[in-house]
């Protein structure tokens, strides 16, 4: 037998099927309290079949008496299956997670009562696209030609995140091709996904990547076929593509979930309100935390619908929008648990890891680096970056944002290691003390710190100097 001729085989693999509810999930992930109470009061607007809960509504005889019939199929029902009509829930895995939700009186594990401490509401300055890019890239060590050019690229990113000046533009300024697309690269892996796209396409084929959607239809349609996207041709996308329009359609609700413009909700000039997502209490010789849903409403599905469809006299139309409905009412309250559950289990990284600070003080914070984090939860860097990513804790020393918690290592004192913001804490306070008359240079700076056994040079300190927004020697000095 010929080598060239055709054979048939069979191969069994594993491949990530990428629905709009894996998208959303990335999404809820990245909102803070207030934004995810924005977002539910969206959806429960748009979604009949979510319901809030009242506070202080106790249970309906009407709620009460559709849990007990949960017990058993209605025997209308019954007949209906006997005759072969199939029961448009029956491709939805309920299980637990809907007889849960179903019922008025459900709270997550993670809702358990736990006294938290009186918060007012205040204000904070957004943080800007740079400072969270700023944020995950100090996390990493990089040789100075890589930084140089990292450095490059953020300072041609426009408000929307996208890079506005190709690579061979940005080599005229003094950086390699080769080390500008390593750091291109680097940035590229950062939050928010697909940031330094250098067009729409990149954009999105970033996302697709992080959400390991690779070769799917969704990411053919991308890559292939954008235009044919943009004007709407679904039956010529599904004709090359081998695949039937629903299919096709399918995969285009997964890309509408994108977004097109990643850097925009980094880049708001007004202040905002904020509240704290979680609460570090201590309770004895522990830490508790509390994922705050203080405010968000409480979710339920609405068994009215159930029981229209149970009667059996409900059109196709109705049946089969009643069965979307409820699949994305699932899937949003599945993907708020999970937000609620991956914050909850970063916290407890950040407690094992910080437990000095919580106990003494900002003067005994460690260097904490967001993979290591990462590998202890199970999760990809990048999902650590969206768990912290505007997100504040009320912790027994005060309120501070998640991000806090993360500082890259710097050599301090007996070859230990001193967290960068405790460093830059040192400077401040080293220039809030000096002469004003006489103020110390970067090199003065430099020289005190080896003193106390931190090694830095002046480089360094103009570095951290101008990160903390302080003047130049000579802008400091009084004049008289």
């Amino acid at each position: 037998m010929s080598s060239m001729e055709p054979r048939l085989s069979l191969k069994v693999s594993q491949k990530q099927i990428l629905t709009p509810g894996l998208v959303q999930m990335v999404s809820v992930l990245a909102l803070n309290k207030l934004e995810l109470k924005e977002m539910i009061d969206r959806e429960v607007t748009e979604n009949p079949i979510l319901e809030e809960i009242p506070e202080d509504g106790p249970p309906s005889i009407e709620m009460l008496a559709e849990n007990e019939e949960r017990a058993a199929p209605p025997a209308d029902q019954a007949v209906r299956e006997a005759e072969g009509t199939t029961d448009p829930f029956a491709e939805i895995d309920f299980g637990s997670f809907f007889d849960e939700y179903l019922d008025p009186g459900y709270r997550s594990p993670q809702a358990e009562t736990v006294e938290l401490p009186s918060f007012e509401n205040f204000l904070s300055t957004p943080t800007s696209l740079s400072d969270h890019l700023n944020w995950q890239l100090t996390m990493s060590h990089h040789s100075p030609e890589t930084e140089n050019a990292i450095e490059m690229i953020l300072g041609n990113l426009n408000e929307d995140g996208y890079l506005t000046a190709s690579l061979e533009e940005m080599s005229q300024g003094g950086s390699t091709l080769k080390d500008l697309e390593e750091a291109l690269r680097i940035v590229q892996e950062c939050d928010p996904p697909g940031v330094a796209a250098r067009d729409l396409q990149e954009c999105l084929l970033i996302q697709l990547r992080v959400l390991g959607a690779e070769d799917t239809t969704a990411w053919h349609i991308v890559k292939d076929h954008l235009s044919q996207l943009q004007n709407k041709q679904y039956k010529e996308i599904a004709r090359a593509l081998g695949k039937s329009v629903p299919e096709v359609e399918v995969a285009i609700e997964v890309i509408k979930r994108l977004d097109p413009f990643p850097g925009q909700r980094y880049n708001l000039n007004q202040p905002r309100l904020i509240e704290p997502d979680v609460f570090i209490v201590k309770s004895g010789d522990d830490y508790t935390i509390a994922v705050s849903d203080e405010g968000l409403p409480q979710l339920r599905l609405n068994p009215a619908y159930r029981r229209l469809l149970d009667h059996g006299n409900a059109t196709k139309e109705v049946r089969s929008y009643v069965k979307e409905r409820y699949a994305s009412a699932m899937v949003l309250l599945k993907n708020i648990e999970q937000r609620k559950h991956t914050i909850a289990r970063v916290c407890q990284a950040i407690i094992r890891r910080q437990r000095d600070f919580l106990d003494y003080g900002v003067d005994y914070l460690k260097p904490m680096m967001i993979k290591d984090v990462a590998e202890e939860v199970g999760v990809h860097p990048s999902t650590v970056s969206r768990a912290v990513s505007n997100k504040y804790t009320h912790t027994p020393q005060g309120v501070f944002e998640l991000r806090y918690f993360f500082s890259e290592a710097v050599n301090g004192p007996s070859g230990g290691a001193i967290p960068l913001l405790i460093l830059k804490r040192k400077v401040k306070k080293m220039i809030e003390q000096e002469d004003k008359n006489d103020p110390m240079t970067d090199d003065q700076i430099a020289r005190l710190l080896c003193a106390q056994g931190i090694n830095v040079n002046r480089r360094t300190v103009a570095k951290y100097r101008a990160d903390m927004k302080i003047a130049s020697t000579h802008q400091r000095r009084e004049k008289h």
